[in-house]
Parts: structure tokens; sequence; C-alpha cells
């Protein structure tokens, strides 16, 4: 029985963690023998990982990454801070020089790098070590295995990297699986070298789980509004453009569409941002951030139209399932919407801007046989990909 590492950060809520819990969820554990190594045993996702995989213990050091510096130097990890501290300055001010206009990952890919010496190796050897989550340093500096792979989520020509660093990470893993055809070619558009490494396994989704959560008896204020209903599923992040989706929500309210409603499941950096944009612009009972919710579906179920205003992808796990629940949807023209939608056919891109965003929904909202167009192609539609765990076979051997 092969020996498999899967590892990644904590089970937070996001469309990564859901589509790790998907994966376990699938493997055949007669066949693979696996171990889960999370640096963080926390978040609203955890109790949602099966019992086929071992959970490792945590290791201190790795616990640190997500935690604020003050509160790893309370807990004594002082050199682990202090290349904390040093990734954010030169972060900051290489992003300032370079006009990096989000420097997170530059600053990310410093922290693993500065952090190395001081974080601990694993021992054990494995057949095949899975980094599941950028960046993958830990399963390439600190885990033996013969072969190791790399997962990418996101869409790479639109983050800003030092290309050479994450060169010399790559280059020590055997394959890069991308979730996406359209991930894959903007990835190497930035790594070109690495296109004989890339290969495409899409999450993996189960239309019978959705629909079966999607019943669940939750406290939804959608299910007794009567205004016209959107929904956002996603992290209140850079890259999801909920900023874009209030200020696209205001200027169809000055167009007159007074009954529509914007309702966002979610948390992340930006929430204070957003809802100090949702104020100034006088939105505080059209624009209702739900907050974190383990289970989504019951509000998708709720919504009329289902919107994804985001800046960049990889492949939006939540578009998917809410085309499995037969919403139409809307999406912004990011570079791996097509991987997403058929337009016209299970869903409709919009321009990538606040305007396109308002002209998109405004569109869907008045043309009721689209909507109903849309709706029937997503019900008829079989999303389940299972199939895409034999090519990830292939590579495990």
């Amino acid at each position: 029985m092969k020996q498999i590492l899967i590892s990644s950060f904590d089970m937070a809520i996001g469309g990564v963690e859901r589509s790790l819990i998907s994966l376990l969820n699938s493997i055949n554990y007669n066949r693979y023998k696996v171990d889960l190594m999370l640096y963080k045993h926390e978040g609203e996702f955890f109790s949602l990982i099966p019992e086929g995989p071992k959970l490792l213990s945590e290791i201190p050091q790795y616990t640190t990454f997500r935690k604020s510096i003050s509160q790893i130097l309370r807990e004594k990890q002082y050199c682990i801070g202090l290349s904390r501290i040093i990734s954010k300055i030169n972060a900051n001010l290489t992003g300032r020089i370079n006009g990096f206009s989000e420097p997170g990952y530059y600053q990310m890919q410093l922290m693993w790098r500065y952090a190395l010496p001081f974080l601990p190796r694993t021992y054990k050897e494995y057949d095949v070590a899975i980094s599941y989550l950028w960046p993958h340093y830990f399963i390439k500096n600190k885990v033996n295995a013969k072969t190791k792979i790399a997962w990418i989520h996101t869409d790479y020509s639109m983050v800003e990297t030092k290309v050479d660093l994450d060169l010399k990470m790559w280059n020590k893993f055997n394959h890069i699986v991308a979730v996406s055809q359209e991930c894959k070619n903007a990835f190497l558009q930035k790594y070109d070298q690495l296109e004989n490494k890339v290969v495409v396994i899409e999450n993996i989704t189960s239309p019978e789980f959705i629909r079966r959560m999607a019943d669940e008896e939750v406290e939804n204020p959608m299910v007794d509004d009567t205004r016209f209903k959107l929904l956002t599923v996603g992290r209140l992040s850079h890259a999801k453009g909920i900023d874009n989706a209030v200020s696209a929500l205001r200027a169809l309210k000055d167009k007159g569409y007074d009954n529509v409603v914007w309702y966002v499941v979610g948390y992340g950096d930006e929430e204070a941002l957003i809802k100090k944009l949702i104020l100034r612009n006088g939105l505080d009972n059209s624009f209702i951030l739900l907050g974190k919710h383990t289970n989504p579906y019951p509000f998708m179920k709720a919504c009329d139209l289902y919107v994804q205003p985001s800046r960049y992808e990889g492949k939006a796990v939540t578009v998917t399932e809410a085309q499995i629940l037969g919403k139409p949807v809307v999406i912004t023209n990011y570079t791996t919407a097509n991987s997403q939608v058929k337009n016209g056919f299970d869903g409709y891109i919009t321009e990538l801007s606040v305007e396109g965003i308002a002209r998109g929904i405004e569109q869907l909202f008045n043309d009721h046989e689209l909507r109903k167009k849309l709706a029937n192609n997503c019900n008829k539609t079989d999303y389940s990909n299972s199939f895409e765990l034999n090519k990830l076979y292939r590579l495990l051997g």
C-alpha cells in the first residue's frame, strides 16, 4: 500500500479547503494510506475531515503561519517572528519600488524563505507527497518523498511573485496540478519553463452532497426576503472583488433598481473596508454581509441570481456549486472564466469592472427567459466529475 502525505494550512472556510474535503472523501483508502498534515488544527471545515486519512499532530513552528507577529513573539518563536518582520518590510519596500498592486504573495514567499532554517523536517519516507496550497516549501524542503506534487488554485498571471524564487521551488516537484485548463495556461504565462510538469485535475464535486446540504435548515434571512436576491460566496478579499460588488449595487440603485438586494456569505481581511463602503454608499439595508457559514448551500438555494465578481480565480468552486443547484450565474470575465461557464448556456460572463458587473446583473434581472434558460441548462448538466480522481491515481502510481 502506497504511503501518501497531503499538506495544507488549516480548514478555514474557503474554496480550496472545500475542494480538499471533497478529495479526502473520494480517495480509495484500500489502495493508499494517507497522512494529512495541517499546519493548524482549526477551521470551520475541520469537523468535516473524513476518517480515511490519519491526521498528524501539530508541529508548533508550523502553527505560526496564520498568526500575528505579536502572537508569535508571545509564544517565544523569536526566530520565526523576526523572519516575519523582515519579510513584511522587504515585501512592502519591494512592492512600492516595483509597483506591486498586491505584495502579499511576495511577502508569503519571503516569509517561508526566511523561516525555513527554523522549521523542523519530517523523517517518514513517503511514496508521494502532495502540497495542496501555495507556497509549497514544506513539501519541497522538509519532506522525504519519491514523488512530489504541488497544487495550484489561482490565476498566477494576476499575482505578484518573484519568478526566480518560485522556479527554484517548482523545479523540485515532479508534477504541478492546475484546477482548470485556463488556470494552467495562466500559470504557464509566468512559468513557461515548467510546461512538461503541469497537468489539469479539476476540483472534485459531488452534486448529491451539495443538494443534500442545501436542504438543511439554517437561520436564513433570504428565505423571507421578497426582493430580487443576489448572492456571492467567498472571502472578503481583493481577489474576490466584493468592493466592486458594492459599487455595482450602488450603480443599479441609481438606475432605479430598488428591489435588488445583495447577500454575501464569507469573511476576510477586507471586511472593515467593505463595511465602510456599504455605509458610504447608503446600502446598509441592501448589501448584507452574512459572515461565516460552514454550509453556504441553503443560501445558494434561496437566491435568484448567483454572482461571482472576482478579479481573478483559478476555478471558483462556488460557481459550479451554484450551477449544481440550478441557479443562473453571472461571473466577471477573469482569465479563467471560460472554464467556469459556457457563456449564454449555463452562465453569463460580463465585463470585469463595476460597470460590467452592474450591466450583467441588469441584463439577467430584466430577462426572465434568459434566467430560466440558464437555470434549466444547469439542471440538465451533469457537473459530477469523479473521473478526475483517475488522473490523480495515475500520478500516484
